[in-house]
């Protein structure tokens, strides 16, 4: 080989390098879910991702494994494995826990509203131990306030309804909660439950006769979000909810979590973890911002009127 022919060979090899190198640091992001994550979630991950300096499409891939239905999770998980991603988002309680058991060789983030502890996810809080972490919108004294503003927006009244997810094996400790915060209110607390949207109407249609309706966080719920809120004011049922989704969906109150905010912060979680920090050495998180939202419109149709006290306090009101 001549000099020239070397001199020009080595310049390729050299340009090519960095190349090669930068191809090599593209990460893969699974991210599992019961349908379609509502635009406040992927906008608070996408945010999340820049503020750590992860481009989509230049140094990270996100690959979506939406299941059609929580039958369908087990194939959206197994297509993610295939893929070889390097880190799981876990999106919702039904995710969460199929990926406890099933993706074991691969490092999950999750955001749910599960105690991560009681369901068997981390050892403790502040040491998770194994290849789970997260953050939890969980917290006790959620449905207390919820209950408790429903008690201002409808003075007197008796029962509650809850609707929960039959089948969830996150529904024992979520009721448990509920039933806690009720007894102390004073108020009976009256479970509804249906597995998928095929057993939503009747579910609600059960709660008719109390003064109001509770309805648990669960991405199953979430997706059919615009169903429920249809069915509560058929049934003429007063209904909190804990995302504000639901209430842009026509739902009539939700408090809980900023959920954007809670799945910016787990692309930090995503961050360290492709940097080499185990899951199991990063404490489990809970919400520090929260929500209000309210909508008029659904307030007039069920003939309620929104004391000024809760408006005033309210992040969000759709009129």
């Amino acid at each position: 080989m001549d000099r020239r022919t070397f001199l020009q060979a080595l310049s390729v090899s050299l340009l090519a390098a960095p190349l090669v190198a930068e191809a090599q640091q593209v990460k893969r992001i699974g991210f599992l879910r019961v349908g379609p994550p509502p635009q406040q979630f992927t906008a608070g991950f996408r945010q999340g991702l820049r503020e750590q300096g992860l481009t989509e499409g230049q140094n990270v891939v996100i690959e979506w494994g939406l299941a059609g239905s929580e039958a369908r999770l087990p194939d959206a998980l197994a297509g993610l494995m295939r893929l070889n991603v390097d880190v799981l988002v876990a999106s919702g309680t039904s995710s969460v826990l199929l990926t406890r058991d099933a993706a074991r060789s691969i490092p999950v983030v999750f955001v749910a509203a599960v105690d991560p502890v009681a369901m068997g996810l981390v050892k403790s809080i502040a040491r998770p131990g194994g290849t789970v972490t997260g953050i939890t919108a969980v917290a006790e004294e959620l449905n207390g306030k919820r209950l408790q503003l429903l008690q201002q927006l409808i003075p007197n009244f008796s029962t509650v309804a809850f609707l929960v997810r039959a089948g969830s094996p996150a529904t024992p400790e979520h009721t448990k909660h509920a039933e806690r915060a009720a007894g102390t209110l004073g108020v009976h607390l009256q479970i509804v439950a249906a597995r998928d949207h095929s057993e939503l109407e009747k579910a609600v249609s059960a709660a008719r006769g109390a003064g109001a309706l509770l309805v648990v966080d669960d991405s199953v719920f979430t997706a059919q979000r615009a169903k429920i809120a249809e069915l509560a004011l058929k049934n003429r049922l007063p209904t909190m909810y804990g995302l504000r989704e639901m209430v842009q969906a026509g739902g009539l109150i939700a408090y809980g979590p900023d959920y954007g905010d809670l799945y910016r912060r787990a692309a930090a979680y995503v961050q360290k973890i492709l940097q080499g920090t185990k899951p199991g050495d990063l404490p489990v998180e809970q919400p520090t911002k929260f929500e209000l939202v309210i909508n008029l419109k659904t307030a007039k149709a069920l003939g309620l009127t929104i004391p000024q006290s809760i408006l005033l306090r309210a992040d969000e009101v759709i009129q």
